[in-house]
């Protein structure tokens, strides 16, 4: 194994030995290496993702590889544990461990006091190898692994306090959701082999051409499928908001760096596929579009200030869909890294707000907050205007570069759907922050501070959120040795005219909900307001889907009782008696007795004759 092995191995393995070393006090009282441990593991990893990055800029379409052992050889199908980093991986990479590190360290404040702290620390570690297992695969079913890995720790960690009936079912429903899209998934990685005689990327990639577009378009559908559930995409979404039971770190693990971004890292990973099914991207494009509003309108009016958040993730996976589904994946991939810095930001405010609010998510019933959390406000506020997409934060650039590439495709009906989308995020994104914090009180709380450790862990995450959009140009330039670069030249006068108006659609958004909630200002009987309600009741999609599952179990106790039990269950118990039967009354053959073998033998001789008699 080279230096370069070395180094891939110790990025992937060593997250996964922090896990382990904090699972051997799984059972015992809080030990503060558990939580450590994994932290440096982390830091390892990082460090030596830095060391190998010069080579990903200075050479050219370059890679490291590490194949560890065979894994299946079975036929005409081999595949070995393969690992491979190239510059899509790296810059996955980089993000989830970069968020993953300091919600590590976040976590120690925040989960300072529960007794599973050390069991909490080991499901976590094994989230961030799960993802990296994910993103450093060379073929689709290691890739498969780890998303199911992902699936695994998610429930683990969404229902981490499993003695909450809510926290149990959240997580139960993020698995059994997740495994309904994964079984397309699955269906697309046979129809890869199937088509390809392979599962590993450089085969699959290099002989696309060959395959009929019928195929394609049925392995593109298939894989999208997959991501749909990941990424929460309608109408597998419920799952994304019932999620926020779980602790917060882990709210802001799953929205930034794991789990709903894997979805869009399989369209890009795949993007070899889907620039020959234009189609498929097309479809893709408008869904993500459709999530991003529908998303948005429901976070207009919720109350829980994790769930709005999570509305909001999901409005901006819908963002990154489009960018990928129109062909411009280096937008979705610097859409993805954007929103992974201020979006784990806010979500990691919002944990400081419920410890000080004890555990209170109704903003409704916060306000005044700015005084006492002064610094936690500071950096929501910077998170937030980064989700608006004002300059110069991270969210100005890569939203912006989707809304020109959109516009730039000749897709106007999508541009100006995405721009009201921006309003709407622009608009609840200051609705919470006035709710929280600015609004006169509306509570009987003594709020305080989070702790040092849990604030400056969130300072990075600051500074990433402003700057990071500046590296525009250099992401550009860096992944076009790696992925399919769409020509984004615009009319200047036209580019201008387009950042100016999404700038004052933003701007819009935040002065109107400035406006409306410093002065008070209320809509008449807006709680009786249909919209209203359809809103705050999520269209009433997951009623439908209960009355689903309410239908489906009526049915299935009527087949149990009336079918399984009196009829199928009660022919088999009578085949069942009717042997016992037959066995009580034969057995007196063989009980010794001369007259009983006697009585037997006449009976056989007697039907043996009426046998031959019927016979001849």
């Amino acid at each position: 194994m080279d230096n370069g092995g070395n180094m891939l191995a110790i990025i992937l393995f060593a997250p996964l030995f922090g896990s382990l070393f904090a699972g051997l006090f799984i059972f015992r009282k809080k030990f503060i290496f558990s939580a450590v441990i994994p932290i440096i593991c982390l830091i390892v990893s990082l460090i030596c993702v830095f060391l190998m990055l010069p080579k990903f800029f200075t050479q050219e379409h370059y890679k490291e590889v590490l194949s560890i052992t065979d894994w299946i050889v079975t036929g005409r199908f081999s595949i070995d544990f393969g690992f491979m980093i190239d510059g899509i991986s790296m810059i996955m990479i980089l993000v989830v461990l970069i968020v993953s590190l300091l919600v590590h360290i976040y976590s120690i404040g925040y989960m300072e006091n529960d007794n599973c702290f050390n069991k909490f620390f080991c499901f976590l570690s094994a989230f961030v190898f799960s993802m990296l297992f994910l993103v450093m695969s060379d073929n689709f079913l290691g890739l498969f692994i780890g998303w199911e890995g992902v699936g695994l720790c998610s429930w683990l960690l969404i229902g981490f306090w499993y003695h909450k009936n809510t926290a149990s079912f959240a997580a139960n429903e993020a698995f059994v959701m997740n495994r309904i899209a994964d079984l397309g998934m699955l269906l697309g990685i046979f129809m890869i082999f199937f088509n390809f005689g392979s599962v590993k990327y450089d085969i699959v990639f290099s002989d696309a051409l060959e395959i009929s577009e019928f195929s394609l378009t049925l392995i593109g559908i298939l894989l999208f499928i997959g991501a749909m559930g990941k990424s929460a995409q309608f109408p597998l979404h419920t799952w994304l908001a019932n999620a926020m039971e779980g602790p917060t770190p882990v709210s802001a693990l799953i929205h930034a760096a794991t789990m709903v971004t894997a979805g869009v890292y399989l369209i890009i990973r795949s993007h070899p596929l889907y620039d020959l099914i234009p189609s498929v991207g097309i479809f893709i494009a408008y869904l993500g579009t459709f999530v991003a509003i529908f998303a948005a309108s429901m976070a207009l009016v919720n109350k829980d200030l994790k769930r709005i958040i999570a509305y909001s993730t999901l409005s901006q996976l819908g963002y990154m869909f489009v960018a990928a589904g129109l062909g411009y994946y280096w937008i979705a991939l610097f859409h993805l890294t954007t929103h992974a810095f201020f979006k784990s930001l806010l979500f990691l405010g919002a944990g400081n707000v419920m410890h000080a609010m004890e555990d209170e998510l109704n903003i409704t019933k916060m306000g005044s907050l700015f005084k006492p959390l002064k610094y936690t406000a500071i950096l929501m506020i910077i998170a937030s205007i980064a989700l608006s997409g004002i300059y110069p934060f991270a969210g100005f650039f890569s939203k912006d570069k989707i809304l020109e590439a959109t516009f730039l495709e000749g897709h106007y009906d999508l541009w100006i759907v995405l721009l009201i989308s921006a309003f709407l995020t622009a608009f609840y994104s200051f609705r919470l922050l006035m709710l929280v914090f600015f609004v006169p009180k509306n509570h009987n709380s003594h709020p305080h501070e989070a702790s040092n450790l849990m604030l400056i862990s969130m300072l990075p995450l600051a500074i990433l959120a402003i700057i990071s959009g500046f590296f525009e140009k250099t992401f550009h330039h860096y992944l076009i040795n790696y992925l399919s670069i769409k020509d984004t030249q615009i009319d200047y006068s036209i580019l201008v005219i387009l950042i100016i108006t999404a700038l004052f659609v933003a701007v819009s958004g935040i002065l109107l909900a400035i406006f409306i909630y410093y002065k008070k200002y209320k809509i008449n009987n807006i709680h009786s307001n249909i919209v209203y309600k359809l809103l705050l009741n999520q269209y009433y999609i997951p009623r439908l889907y209960n009355t689903f599952i309410r239908t489906y179990k009526a049915i299935s106790d009527f087949l149990w009782k009336e079918i399984d039990l009196k009829i199928i269950d009660y022919v088999v118990d009578c085949i069942a008696n009717s042997f016992i039967l037959a066995g009580n009354k034969t057995r007196k053959m063989q009980n010794g007795n001369l007259s009983y073998s006697l009585m037997f033998m006449i009976c056989g001789i007697f039907a043996m004759l009426v046998i031959l008699l019927l016979l001849f």
